[in-house]
C-alpha cells in the first residue's frame, strides 16, 4: 500500500517536515534578535527547542550570552549546544525571553502549558524586558480556549481544588471538563516543581483577565497557563512564510 495522502498531496510525514522547516525558521529569525551580552529566557517546547538550536549554533560562532532555562529538558538540550548557562536567582533580571505559545490572539494572550512548564515559563517570562512567541500559524486564533487551559495544582487536596475550580467555572458560566494529565506510563503527569496539572477543555474563554485573576485566588492552584501581558511580539510560521506580530 502507497502512504496515505491529504488532499494537497502530501503524506503526513512530508506535511510534520513542511511544519517542522517553518517552526526552525521562526526560532531562526528569533535568533537574529539576540545580542551580545544579552540575558536570556529559554522557553520549553518543540518550537522553542529549535530557538536554543539556532542560538547554539551562534554561540558556538562566537555570540556571548547567558540563558536561563524554564525546564529541566530545556536545561539538558542548552547545556548540549554549549550555552552558557545561570539561574533566575544568579540572573535576576532578564533581556529577553523566546519561547513557544499553544495559542495566541490578536493581543498576544497566550495559552501555554502544553509541555507542562508553564510555572517556570512565567516565572522567567514575567522576569524578562521582553518576550517573544514563536509559534506555528496555526496557534493564531481569534480567541482563546480550543486549546486545554493548563492549572498546575498542588497534589495535597486534589479533589478540593478541583471542586473549587469547577465552582468557579460555573460562576463564570463557563462549561466544559477537568481532566487530570497522565504521563505516559499512565501515572499522574508530574511538573518540574512536583505538581499536577489539571487541564481545562472550555473551547471558549470570554473574558481571559476574569479567569486569570480569580483561579490565582483558588488555594491549591499554584498557577494556571493564561499569559496575558507578557508576550511583547510574535513570529508565526505560516505557509505564506514568516508573520511577526507586536514589537520584536
Amino acid at each position: 500500500m502507497g502512504k496515505a495522502k491529504s488532499k494537497s498531496g502530501r503524506t503526513h510525514s512530508q506535511r510534520i517536515s513542511v511544519s517542522d522547516n517553518l517552526k526552525r525558521a521562526a526560532a531562526e529569525r528569533a535568533a537574529e534578535l539576540v545580542t551580545d551580552g544579552m540575558r536570556l529566557g529559554l522557553g520549553t517546547g518543540s518550537t522553542a527547542a529549535h530557538f536554543v538550536a539556532a542560538l547554539g549554533e551562534r554561540v558556538r560562532g562566537g555570540l556571548k550570552v547567558v540563558g536561563v532555562p524554564t525546564s529541566e529538558a530545556t536545561r539538558d538540550q542548552a547545556q548540549r549546544e554549549g550555552i552558557p548557562l545561570s539561574t533566575l536567582d544568579e540572573t535576576p533580571d532578564l533581556d529577553l525571553t523566546v519561547d513557544g505559545a499553544d495559542e495566541l490572539d490578536d493581543d498576544l494572550r497566550l495559552i501555554k502549558g502544553g509541555g507542562g512548564a508553564l510555572l517556570r515559563e512565567k516565572i522567567v517570562a514575567s522576569a524578562s524586558q521582553r518576550m517573544i512567541v514563536i509559534a506555528d500559524g496555526s496557534k493564531h486564533v481569534a480567541r482563546l480556549g480550543r486549546f486545554p487551559l493548563p492549572i498546575e495544582v498542588v497534589p495535597f487536596g486534589l479533589t478540593a481544588t478541583e471542586r473549587a475550580i469547577v465552582r468557579l467555572l460555573d460562576s463564570l458560566s463557563m462549561s466544559g471538563e477537568l481532566h487530570l494529565r497522565h504521563a505516559p506510563d499512565g501515572a499522574a503527569y508530574v511538573t518540574d516543581g512536583g505538581h499536577f496539572i489539571l487541564d481545562a477543555h472550555l473551547e471558549r474563554i470570554d473574558k481571559p483577565n476574569v479567569l486569570a485573576s480569580t483561579l490565582n485566588n483558588i488555594p491549591g492552584v499554584v498557577e494556571h497557563g493564561l499569559f496575558l501581558g507578557l508576550a511583547t511580539g510574535a513570529i508565526l510560521a505560516t505557509g505564506d512564510g514568516l508573520v511577526e506580530l507586536g514589537q520584536l
